[in-house]
């Protein structure tokens, strides 16, 4: 990270979107998150909404702004976030090979992510967000495991499905002891099982 450097920054509260789609204006900044975690959401005309990708703590989203190329996705704050803004001059100066880290890390995630959509069951897919979102700070620590600030529309945003759907999967994690519902939260209570559900092809 270069030293020395005051850079702007923003702190977002969940559910606050920095990003809209449309075409970047002259000189946009790229952003890097400071501490929180970052929503990358394609919604399309009917109002369903997917997940492209989680932005976490390290690295950039808005890399469009670089050539001007028109983005077609939100970019939402799902905790208390901070962001901070990156000029292409700053860029040039040493943080290129942070920003291309990052965009590989970025591009390895849609892979997987594509590749789980096409292969994996609903429940499986389940599984592995919830197991991926235990490790940002969406989630809290909990007596029985990581505690998740999640709703159902988020949580179907993420596996590509409908809420109605999901709460279904839901709830049959909760029967079999997997996850233990609450308003608005779900507690992972069994990791292990979780790991195995989301690396089976069942």
């Amino acid at each position: 990270m270069t030293k020395g450097v005051a850079r702007e920054r923003m702190r977002l509260a969940p559910g606050e979107v920095l990003l809209y789609p449309g075409v970047p204006s002259p000189n946009e900044p790229v952003y890097r998150v400071v501490r929180g975690l970052v929503r990358i959401q394609h919604v399309d005309p009917d109002g369903s909404s997917l997940t492209l990708r989680f932005v976490r703590p390290g690295q950039f989203f808005g890399e469009e702004a670089l050539i001007g190329v028109e983005r077609d996705y939100f970019a939402e704050a799902m905790t208390e976030t901070e962001v901070e803004a990156i000029d292409r001059e700053e860029l040039e100066k040493g943080l290129y090979p942070e920003l291309i880290a990052s965009l590989v890390s970025a591009l390895d995630e849609s892979y997987t992510r594509l590749e789980h959509l096409a292969n994996k069951r609903l429940k499986n897919r389940i599984a592995a967000t919830l197991l991926e979102l235990a490790g940002t700070d969406l989630a809290e620590a909990g007596e029985e495991g990581p505690v998740l600030r999640l709703t159902h529309d988020d949580l179907a945003a993420a596996v590509g499905s409908v809420r109605e759907t999901v709460t279904k999967v839901v709830g049959e994690l909760a029967r079999e002891g997997l996850i233990r519902l609450g308003y608005g939260k779900l507690t992972l209570i069994d990791q292990k099982g979780l790991t195995r559900l989301a690396k089976s092809r069942e």
